[in-house]
């Protein structure tokens, strides 16, 4: 009877830690399977990645504001260089940020972005930018960041979404993991 309860204890033993194997292995997937849901549905609002529109564009117009963040551990300026623009629902349409590297190194970094209002997410098309790769710039360099979208012509009959009038895409670049350590010995410098 001693084995029987022994060969039990092992077998809770062993579902216990196939269990806590698995939940540490779903944190570890929770960030790229949300990533990845966000992309599909523009939940949050994530942008989606579109080829340029050659459908419907309509003459009804939506204001399209651009904001630009860095994180306190990124040593660049970054901004839009419009603050604003007014484009035809439909039409492929091309804006520009600029950043400038203002450390005397190199510095590589990746930028997030979303939209809001956050139901808009799922309208806002981008077709090309800057935010789609890891940008490097050359100590003191300033680099042209150019982004194509369009917004999607369906926003104007979703009961959700017609009534929007302006939608804010907003940018924040980080530097990438393995600029972290060098960048934040710079980041004094800067700031002094």
């Amino acid at each position: 009877m001693a084995g029987s309860g022994e060969k039990k204890n092992n077998v809770v033993a062993l579902s216990v830690a196939g269990f806590v194997v698995a939940m540490v292995g779903m944190a570890y997937a929770a960030v790229p399977l949300y990533k990845i849901f966000c992309q599909v549905t523009g939940y949050g609002g994530t942008t989606q990645v579109a080829k340029k529109n050659e459908g419907v564009v309509l003459g009804k117009t939506i204001v399209i504001r651009f904001d630009a963040n860095v994180s306190k551990d990124m040593p660049w300026k970054f901004r839009p260089v419009q603050e604003k623009m007014v484009v035809k629902i439909g039409e492929n349409r091309l804006a520009h940020y600029k950043a400038v590297n203002l450390t005397d190194k190199e510095v590589t970094g990746t930028a997030t972005f979303n939209v809001t209002p956050l139901v808009a997410g799922s309208y806002f098309n981008k077709i090309a930018c800057f935010c789609f790769t890891k940008q490097t710039l050359k100590p003191g360099e300033t680099a042209d960041m150019p982004v194509s979208f369009y917004v999607d012509p369906e926003i104007a009959t979703d009961p959700e979404t017609s009534m929007i009038r302006e939608i804010t895409l907003s940018y924040t670049f980080f530097p990438v993991k393995e600029d972290v350590q060098t960048v934040a010995g710079t980041i004094d410098k800067v700031q002094r």
